[in-house]
């Protein structure tokens, strides 16, 4: 059990007033402060408060930095703080900062467009970083199929993915396929798999051409010929499309000239963000997952915070949205606005009834 776990209820008290002090003002906490803070009610007098505080240092909940004389949260302060703010979450937000946001997704039309203008509205309302990671579900997901006979043995295959992606290539067939058997085939394809992955699509056309070869030979033939060709391998190993917006946000606050380059340097490298949002967001999650010191992904993050979740449609899941920001924002704004944006995109997507 952690020293959080065993605070008593004034101690709880006191730290949450320091944490939320120190996110206003950026200043090391000092007892006069809170003692103004808390009017002498509660029996808190300055005394009383600089022997909770001493003993919140000794469990390591609170830094003195240098000479001061106030303390500063330290990250398990923040932890502790975030669990505090825990229970069901209901994005309530301000009716004009939902509205601002709701204007802000009008006239989007695909899944890639709702997570760009996500990284751009995230990073605009957080003072952080806003971040939208496409699903590689999402990404590999049929829409339309399309043949096109070019000339004898060649053929243009287009695929267009749920994402919005468009995804071409030319099949260079042993056989000749007429337009109508490539009508047919697109047309089977269509009806039978749309909203399936690319790779589902394929484990199940190889099981297919295996076992109903007999049962429209002409038909499996054609789709024979365009499978082994390539035609569903258009997107394999498509790279993850991310979204980010907003490191001048982070880059603001920071005077030390060396941490300031190796955090550019860090979040210029999207893989590592990518693998942030893998390690740190489960795909499964409904609520908004707050994880303070990001050290263990990104070291030259150590003292930010990571406030993620994921978008969906119905069961299907778009992708995971992000805010990254210091350890001091407002964490419940913070948490309502992510989890807001997210619930938005079952109202911009609504699956057909």
């Amino acid at each position: 059990m952690g020293p959080e776990q065993r605070l008593s209820p004034r101690e709880r008290t006191v730290l949450t007033a320091i944490v939320e002090t120190y996110i206003v003002t950026g200043e090391p906490v000092a007892s006069q402060a809170l003692a103004r803070h808390f009017g002498n009610k509660d029996g808190m007098s300055s005394a009383t408060i600089r022997n909770v505080m001493a003993s919140l240092a000794d469990a390591g909940l609170l830094d003195q930095p240098h000479t001061s004389a106030g303390r500063i949260p330290t990250a398990r302060a923040f932890r502790f703080y975030v669990e505090q703010l825990g229970g069901p979450q209901v994005a309530i937000l301000a009716p004009e900062r939902q509205e601002q946001i709701e204007e802000s997704f009008a006239g989007i039309g695909t899944s890639q467009q709702y997570l760009e203008r996500t990284s751009h509205v995230l990073a605009l309302i957080s003072s952080g970083l806003g971040v939208a990671l496409a699903s590689t579900q999402e990404l590999h997901t049929l829409e339309h199929i399309h043949f096109s006979r070019l000339a004898a043995g060649r053929v243009l295959a287009v695929v267009i993915t749920k994402a919005g992606t468009v995804l071409d290539r030319v099949l260079m067939l042993d056989h000749d396929l007429t337009t109508l058997e490539l009508e047919t085939a697109a047309r089977f394809l269509n009806e039978n798999f749309h909203g399936w992955s690319i790779e589902r699509i394929r484990i199940e056309l190889a099981r297919r051409l295996e076992a109903e070869r007999s049962e429209y030979d002409r038909l499996m033939q054609s789709l024979d010929e365009l499978y082994r060709k390539g035609a569903l391998a258009a997107e394999s190993g498509a790279a993850p499309i991310i979204f980010v917006e907003g490191v001048a946000n982070l880059l603001a606050g920071e005077t030390d000239r060396e941490r300031l380059r190796t955090m550019l340097h860090a979040l210029e490298a999207k893989e590592r963000l990518i693998e942030l949002l893998t390690a740190y967001v489960d795909a499964r999650q409904r609520t908004v997952r707050v994880v303070v010191g990001l050290e263990d992904a990104i070291p030259e993050l150590r003292d930010f915070v990571l406030f993620g979740t994921t978008a969906r449609v119905g069961t299907e899941n778009l992708g995971t949205l992000a805010v990254i920001g210091p350890t001091r924002i407002q964490y419940q704004e913070t948490i309502n606005a992510v989890s807001y944006i997210a619930q938005l995109s079952g109202k911009i997507f609504q699956p057909p009834h």
